[in-house]
């Protein structure tokens, strides 16, 4: 069984830094940052509610990490503070830094996002319920209006990813952009499958047609011929290739008369 480090004290950190600055041993260093190391994780959680939906908390932690690892070499006592509170100092702006990377709202937004929440918190610990729209509004020093302009303003700043994990009707992990619906027809497996079936049934109906019709209708409609030109290319008159026209289209309705309900709901 491994046993547990016993947590340095700040004498013990400090004296441990002097060892490390005066020899520029690596492991001391190592040791330093382990020891240190907690500290990122207090920081980065302490800020979790401010990040970004679409922001990974691991991201955090290495910038905080890199920070800590940066105080580390850039530590000067003689200014009078601790190792700890340097790094403290150097990863919190770090993550703060890095928070403002990944937010594109001002900080004017997230200062009233943060103001309306904590009156919200507020308003419900001293009378047990949420706050009605003017309650809340006179607790932030706000009209009604100018509450909902910033209401909606942080509504609109929550800019989450599309290909984030959630979970999806049977509890397993699938992207965001697959729970959503789409106004899309052709995704549709079923009308799809409806729409197959149709052309199925148009095939097989066209298929009866005589074949002087079936060249009429191929001409008319796949290579975008007129009457004339039709007529021209099978020897015969522009009205003789409207009556054809008239016939094949007269067969066709005769043939997939049954089918009507069917290709109108593809229409």
């Amino acid at each position: 069984m491994v046993e547990r480090t016993a947590r340095l004290t700040g004498e013990s950190v400090q004296r441990l830094w002097e060892q490390y600055h005066a020899s520029g041993d690596g492991a001391l260093r190592d040791r330093l940052i382990l020891t240190l190391a907690p500290m990122v994780k207090y920081i980065v959680y302490r800020k979790v509610r401010e990040m970004p939906a679409r922001c990974e908390v691991e991201d955090f932690i290495s910038c905080g990490l890199e920070a800590l690892m940066r105080s580390i070499d850039r530590y000067d006592p003689s200014r009078g503070a601790t190792l700890e509170q340097f790094a403290w100092t150097r990863i919190h702006g770090a993550v703060l830094d890095e928070l403002r990377r990944n937010d594109w709202a001002p900080r004017s937004l997230r200062r009233w996002e943060r103001d309306i929440a904590r009156a919200r918190e507020r308003f419900v610990a001293l009378y047990g319920r949420a706050p009605t729209r003017e309650e809340l509004a006179a607790a932030v020093d706000l009209t009604p209006a100018e509450l909902d302009r910033w209401l909606g303003d942080i509504q609109r700043s929550d800019v989450g990813s599309l290909n984030v994990l959630v979970l999806g009707d049977d509890e397993s992990a699938i992207e965001r952009i697959d729970t959503l619906s789409s106004a899309d027809a052709d995704l549709d497996p079923e009308l799809r499958a409806v729409r197959e079936n149709a052309k199925e049934r148009f095939r097989a109906a066209f298929e009866k047609l005589p074949e002087r019709e079936r060249q009429v209708a191929i001409r008319l409609y796949l290579h975008n011929l007129t009457l004339r030109e039709i007529g021209e290319a099978m020897g015969v008159t522009e009205s003789r290739v409207c009556q054809i026209h008239s016939q094949l289209r007269r067969r066709l309705r005769e043939l997939l008369e049954q089918d009507e309900q069917l290709f109108s709901e593809v229409a």
